[in-house]
C-alpha cells in the first residue's frame, strides 16, 4: 500500500493482484541464486571458490587488474570521529543492495560472491563492488549499511534500504518501494523522538536535510511484463514510473531536497535474457542484443526522465537528478573493446560456456558452476548482475556528470543549497 505515506500530494491506483503472480515468477531466477549460495557444503562450488576461478574449454582471462583496492574498514575510518559530512539514504533493487536481501532472509551465501575486492561475501549479488559502492568511495564516505543488518551497521553515514528482487510496485515484491519508504520513515521518526529526548543518534536533523535520496528500481517490473507484446509492456510503464515518482514526492514531503535517480540498464544484453529459447536472431541488433528488450529499458527511462523533469518544475527548492544508465550499460556490450572486455554478452559465473554461459537450471552458484578467471574482464557476473569490473566502469562514467539531468555531478549535491536548473 502507499496510502499514509505521505501528507497531500496525489495517490496512485491499486495493483492488480496478477502483478504479484507474474512477479513471482521472476523473483524464482533471483531467488535461486540466493538459495544455492546458501548451500555452503558444497564440494564442487567450495573447491572452485578456493582456487579463485573455474574454466570451460578454452576459457582464458585477460591478465587485467581490478580496480585499486582501499578496504572496507580503511573507508569507515575516513568518517569517524564525528558526524558525517555525507548522509546518503538509498533505495532499490539488487543493483545496489548491499547485503539487505541476505540479512533479510538469514542467508549466507558463499564465495566466489565477493570474491575480487572484499574476498568473501558481502551480500552482494556480484563479485565484488557495486555502484552505489564506488559512489560513496568517490564522496570518500564509508559503503552504505543495509537497514536490516542486524550486527556491523554504521548508520551516520546514511542507510540503504535497497533489497534485492524489489520491484517498485506495491504488492510485487516482499520489499517493494513503499515498504522500503516505510522504513525510512519509521528510521526518520524514531531518530527526532531519540533527537527531541536530547539523545544522540547516527543522523541528526541536519543530516537528514541535506541527505542525498538515492533511487535504482524498475528493473524488476519490467522484466515482469516482458513475455507480453511489445505495446502491452510499453502500455505498464506508466503505472510503474507513476511509484517511482510517488517515492520522491513522499520523500519531499518529509524533508528530502536532493534526488539522485538512476534509469534501467541494457536489458536486452543480460545473458539471462539472451539465453531465453527464440525462434531465429530477427530480434537482435548488431551488438547481439535483444532490440524488443532495450527499447523497453529506454521508454521506461524517458518517461522517468519526463516525470522527475515535472517534479523539477513543481519542487522548485529541491535538486531532482536524474542518470541514463541504459546509455552508460549499452556502451560497456557495443565498446566492449575498449574497456577490454573480449565476450560482452557472457556470464563470468553460470553454466554452458559460450555465447552466454547461462543455464536457467543450473546458475551461478551451483555445484556445476562454470567461473571465470579471476583476472578476466566480464560485463556479467552471474547472467543478471554486473562484475565489479562492469560497475567500476559504469560509476566513472555516471560520476562525470555527463549522463545526468541536469548535467551536474553528485559531489556537487553534498554541500548545495539551491536546487540546481535543469
Amino acid at each position: 500500500m502507499t496510502s499514509g505515506l505521505m501528507n497531500g500530494g496525489g495517490s496512485v491506483s491499486a495493483t492488480k493482484i496478477s502483478l504479484r503472480l507474474q512477479y513471482y515468477v521472476l523473483l524464482a531466477g533471483v531467488g535461486a541464486v540466493l538459495v544455492v549460495a546458501c548451500l555452503k557444503y558444497m564440494p564442487a562450488a567450495a573447491a572452485v571458490a578456493a582456487a579463485g576461478y573455474g574454466s570451460w574449454p578454452g576459457g582464458q582471462g585477460s591478465g587485467l587488474a581490478v580496480a585499486t583496492r582501499a578496504g572496507e574498514a580503511a573507508a569507515r575510518e575516513r568518517t569517524s570521529g564525528g558526524r558525517s559530512p555525507v548522509v546518503i539514504f538509498n533505495f532499490g533493487d539488487s543493483n545496489s543492495d548491499t547485503g539487505g536481501m541476505a540479512a533479510a532472509n538469514g542467508m549466507n551465501i558463499a564465495l566466489p560472491e565477493g570474491r575480487t575486492f572484499f574476498r568473501r561475501p558481502t551480500g552482494r549479488l556480484t563479485d565484488g563492488r557495486l555502484v552505489i559502492d564506488f559512489i560513496c568511495e568517490s564522496l570518500n564516505t564509508p559503503y552504505l549499511s543495509p537497514y536490516l543488518k542486524a550486527l556491523g551497521s554504521d548508520f551516520t553515514n546514511g542507510v540503504n534500504f535497497a533489497i534485492g528482487g524489489s520491484t517498485a510496485t506495491p504488492g510485487g515484491s516482499p520489499f517493494s518501494l513503499d515498504v522500503q519508504l516505510h522504513q525510512f520513515l519509521y528510521f526518520r521518526t524514531r531518530s527526532f523522538e531519540l533527537i527531541n529526548k536530547g539523545q544522540r543518534t547516527p543522523i541528526d536533523g541536519e543530516g537528514f536535510r541535506n541527505a542525498i535520496y538515492a533511487m535504482d528500481i524498475g528493473q524488476n517490473d519490467l522484466s515482469a511484463y516482458l513475455h507480453l507484446p511489445y505495446d502491452e509492456v510499453v502500455a505498464k510503464i506508466p503505472l510503474v514510473v507513476a511509484h517511482i515518482k510517488f517515492g520522491i514526492e513522499t520523500l519531499y514531503a518529509h524533508g528530502a531536497r536532493k534526488f539522485w535517480i538512476h534509469g534501467t540498464g541494457a536489458l536486452g544484453c543480460l545473458p539471462q535474457k539472451l539465453s531465453i529459447p527464440r525462434d531465429d536472431d530477427s530480434d537482435l541488433d548488431g551488438n547481439g542484443c535483444l532490440k524488443k528488450y532495450n527499447n523497453v529499458a529506454k521508454v521506461f527511462n524517458e518517461r522517468l526522465a519526463e516525470a522527475c523533469n515535472q517534479l523539477r518544475q513543481r519542487m522548485a527548492d529541491a535538486a531532482i537528478v536524474f542518470t541514463d544508465m541504459f546509455v552508460i550499460k549499452y556502451d560497456l556490450v557495443a565498446n566492449h573493446s575498449k574497456y577490454g572486455i573480449e565476450r560482452p554478452l557472457m556470464a563470468c559465473c553460470g553454466n554452458g560456456g559460450p555465447p552466454y554461459n547461462y543455464n536457467h537450471f543450473k546458475m551461478c552458484m551451483s555445484g556445476e558452476m562454470q567461473l571465470c578467471d579471476m583476472d578476466a574482464r566480464f560485463i556479467s557476473w552471474d547472467g543478471v548482475h554486473l562484475t565489479e569490473v562492469a560497475n567500476s566502469i559504469v560509476a566513472s562514467n555516471l560520476l562525470t556528470g555527463d549522463y545526468s539531468k541536469p548535467r551536474i555531478k553528485i559531489a556537487s549535491l553534498v554541500n548545495s543549497t539551491t536546487p540546481h536548473d535543469g
